[in-house]
This record gives C-alpha cells, structure tokens and sequence, in this order.
C-alpha cells in the first residue's frame, strides 16, 4: 500500500500517533477502510475528543465515509467515548468512529472503530481494516449519504439516570475532568442525581494543562486535597476521552483501581448475581470477593477488547482492568468512566466507600501490587517468552510455584494466591514485570526475583 498505510496500525486500543504520524490523508484512509468494511452499511456515528485536531478528524471521517454513501451522525460537540458507544447501541448503528488519543499527551491523536453492539474491535476487525486501507473513494454525488451534526450526550445521561438508581442529595463530589471530554458530562450527571458538584479543569484546555490527561495520583494533588481535607466526600476523576475512572476518598485518598473494582462489583452483587472479568494484572482482591458470594471470576489477556469478549461468553455482571476501566454488562460491553462515576457515588451514598474498604480488608487481608520494566527490544519479545516457556523454576523467590498461566505472558501463582506476571508491553521496547502479594516487602522480593528471571533473556 505504500508508505501512508503502512503508518498505520491499530494496537490495544485503535490506531494513535504523533501529529507528524497522525495526518489527514492517513485518517481518510481509515476513513475508506471502513466505509469498505461496511460494505454502504450505516448510519455510523463519528465522535471526537477535546484535542484542538479532533474536530477536524471527525469531519474528514465524516466525509469520507459520506462519500461512499454512507450516512453520518456527527457528533455536535466533544464528547466521551463511551457516549459514542453508546450512541452505537442506543441507534442500532453500523459502527462508529471515535478520534481520540485518551490519556496520551497533546501532540497525539488518534482513531477506534466501534463495531455495532458497541463493544471494542477484536484483531479479526482491526487486521481486515488494515487490509482495506486505500485512498478514499467516492460514490456519486447523489448517491452521497448525509452529515448530521447530532446530540449524543443528552440521551445518554437520560439512559444512566434511569440505569443506576442514584440519590445523591446530600453527598458533595468534587469532579476533575483534566480539561477532557468528562467535562459538562460526568459532572452534569452527578448533579442531576443530586449531588453537589466542586468542579476541577472543566475548562476546556486542548493542552490538559500542560500535562497528559491520565488519571493517576501524582496527577490528581488538588482532587486528592480537596477530599482529603474534608471539602467533598468523594473525588471522581477521569481521563481525557472519559473511558477510565479514578476515585479519590477521604481515608483512603488515590484509591487503587483493582480495590475500586471490588467494592462496585460487590456493590452491584448486593442487587445482582453474575460472575466478574479481569485481566491478568488485575489484582486477585476481586476473586476473594467473588469467592465470598459464590461468584466466579475469569481472566484474560490485558487488553479490555478481551475483557468485552469474555463478559458476553461468561454472562458476566462486570468487567474491569487494572487500569481504572470498567463495564456494565447489561449496559454496554465497553469501559465506561461517566456510569461508573454514577455508580461509584451511589455506593458512596448508601455506604461511605472507605467503611467498605475498611469491610474487606476485615473479611479478606490487605493486597499490595506494584510493577516494574526490564529494556527489551521488540524483536526479541517474543523470543524471550518462547525461552521462558518450558524453562520456568518450580520455586521463586523462596515458595512454591503452584500454577503457571499463560493467557498473556507468563504468570506464575503461588499456593497463597500471591502472583508474578511477566508480560510484554504493547507500546513500548519493554518487558513488564508485575507482582501481588500481602506486604509491599513481599511485592520488592517478588520482583526482584521476576527481573531476575527474563533480565538474562533479553
């Protein structure tokens, strides 16, 4: 296909790349690629995030996929990933395209294709998208199909509202959408359940601010302060697209996701029943919890395209990773950090959070996870995994191995459920090395003995 294709490539989650990368040709070839894909099938919705480039993206997408043909429902303003999913559902549409680069900073954007049902693209998409892409094409000029500049965000936060059954009167939230597409959004959801709101960067900054919109807790100092010295009861943060969730409270302050994860799917368990999904790295906090109401867990391979297929297979009730991304089943098989940020303050509204914190360490012990990276060249990812395979010791890091699963790497389980995971980065020349255990010294030794173990591979 020649140099502009060959620049594309769709990873985890979509195709993203530096505005140098990222260009307008190459995005009308995506553009083609799925108008190809859908064969005239349609209408397809096209959704942006709140980077200066977005708007203009959208509308070449919007374009393109016109020019086949195809109608359009344009997004009429910036505005969340999953609203776009959902909008994929709610319309019975063909698909949608969203441009966003997430978490990632300023000088990238980039592309999903959300097939119908609203679920991520599994590889068997994606792969054939980079097969069709090509210059785009037109159909004639009256055979075009309409651009319609559409409202996706009021019929979704009507849909949560009746969704998550939330009384929020009396609760006060402080909400920071890191100048993202959550603003106007997850705030204006929460206060329609009744809460009041403090708003942190809801202004719309197509910098973030001057750092990268990711929700993580050397990022949050005033979300994390403003809960912490007793100004809110709870803190919400999400990414720069909305699709991840990061929930700060009064003891607690940052609270981890994979805890975040147990207290809202035992939260729902109080009303429902359904086994949970969780990445490899995702912490096994979750399974005590199952375990405890009689529920299963499944795991699979990090990616939440993976955790999406898993919650139609298993039924399940919720999916999540470690990231701070989760999913409602019955409400769309994507993550989505607005419904959680509703679902989080109702549970904090029954029940302060941090007492069911304090529940589940009583019922289930403390569970400590940390990760580091060991350098290794892309080209011998796979050749140092295909070594450690067959070659893992029967003991590490003084116990005993007690299973070995191999669903995305390696991840080798110990008798007390404490856990290695060595698993290759999707994004960078890197080795992961994950560990979990009952004390953060136990973690260090964890780790320690996992580097130690693919260091010498490399």
């Amino acid at each position: 296909m020649g140099t502009d294709a060959d620049a594309i490539e769709f990873g985890t989650d979509g195709w993203r790349a530096t505005l140098d990368v990222f260009t307008t040709p190459r995005v009308r070839m995506v553009g083609q690629a799925v108008a190809t894909y859908l064969d005239g099938d349609g209408p397809v919705a096209v959704g942006y995030d709140a980077r200066d480039s977005s708007r203009g993206f959208a509308e070449d997408l919007a374009r393109t996929l016109a020019g086949n043909g195809i109608e359009v429902l344009l997004s009429e303003r910036d505005c969340p990933t999953p609203v776009v999913g959902w909008a994929v559902r709610d319309h019975d549409l063909a698909g949608a395209l969203m441009v966003t680069a997430s978490h990632n900073p300023p000088n990238y954007n980039g592309v999903k294709f959300i097939p119908e049902g609203g679920a991520p693209a599994l590889p068997e998409v994606t792969d054939r998208l980079e097969e069709l892409l090509a210059e785009p094409e037109t159909v004639p000029e009256l055979d075009h199909g309409s651009v319609s500049e559409t409202d996706f965000v009021e019929p979704y936060l009507e849909h949560v509202l009746e969704f998550v059954d939330a009384d929020l009167s009396g609760l006060t939230i402080a909400y920071d959408a890191m100048h993202g597409s959550g603003r106007d959004v997850t705030g204006d959801l929460l206060e329609r359940a009744g809460a009041d709101v403090i708003e942190l960067r809801c202004e719309r900054d197509p910098e973030f601010g001057g750092t990268p919109p990711e929700p993580e807790a050397d990022r949050l100092h005033d979300l994390i302060e403003t809960v912490t010295e007793g100004e809110a009861d709870l803190g919400i943060a999400n990414d720069g697209d909305a699709d991840r969730i990061s929930v700060v409270t009064p003891e607690e302050g940052f609270l981890d996701p994979s805890l975040q994860y147990a207290v809202l799917y035992e939260y729902l368990l109080e009303d429902g029943s359904g086994p949970a999904v969780r990445t490899v790295s995702t912490s096994s906090i979750l399974d005590k919890v199952a375990r405890a109401h009689g529920e299963e867990v499944f795991e699979t391979a990090v990616g939440f395209k993976w955790v999406a297929q898993a919650m139609e297979d298993h039924d399940a009730l919720m999916g999540g990773e470690e990231s701070g991304g989760f999913g409602i089943t019955s409400h769309l098989r994507n993550k989505d950090g607005v419904l959680i940020a509703l679902l989080a303050a109702a549970a904090e509204a029954e029940r302060p959070i941090d007492d069911r914190i304090a529940e589940i360490h009583d019922e289930h012990g403390h569970v400590f996870q940390d990760r580091i990276s060991v350098a290794c060249p892309d080209a011998r990812k796979d050749g140092v995994l295909e070594e450690l395979d067959g070659a893992l010791p029967d003991e590490l890091a003084g116990a005993a191995v007690a299973s070995v699963n191999t669903v995305d790497g390696f991840k080798i389980t110990f008798e007390d459920d404490t856990w290695v995971l060595v698993r290759p980065s999707g994004t960078e020349p890197k080795l992961r090395v994950y560990a979990e255990a009952d004390s953060p010294e136990r973690v260090e030794a964890l780790l320690d003995a996992g580097r130690d173990l693919v260091e010498p591979l490399v």
